[in-house]
């Protein structure tokens, strides 16, 4: 068995946050940056990472669409929460939902693209 190792930077034991921090982090707080976590990983997937979007090797356009569906998801779910941090967040929201259809041989249709059942059509 092998012991957990700390890194006082971060406060992080074997790349998770203890359980007395995260119980000391506000919800509004956990929820953003879940958000972000969320956000950051589907604009990889859809290769905004790079210049040319089209030729990014981390472009998976599937992948994308179940993490913008999850994001919205969490976005519908706590809005009331978000406070300030809501318009924002939900502007990032709607900029992948856009960046996803742009990047799709056949996009969607209004209101069937990736989360758009929790958030309405996005054009």
């Amino acid at each position: 068995m092998s012991e957990a190792t700390t890194n006082p930077d971060t406060d992080l034991i074997d790349g998770e946050l203890s359980v007395r921090e995260l119980a000391e982090i506000p919800a509004v707080e956990v929820i953003s940056r879940a958000a972000v976590m969320l956000m950051s990983s589907a604009a990889e997937k859809l290769g905004l990472g790079e210049a040319d979007p089209a030729a990014s090797p981390h472009l998976d356009l599937d992948e994308a669409r179940r993490v913008i569906t999850a994001l919205a998801g969490l976005v519908t779910a706590s809005v009331e929460y978000l406070g300030p941090h809501a318009g924002p967040i939900r502007d990032g929201l709607q900029s992948l939902q856009r960046a996803f259809r742009e990047a799709s041989e056949h996009p969607d249709a209004p209101g069937a693209g990736p989360g758009e059942k929790y958030t309405g059509p996005v054009y």
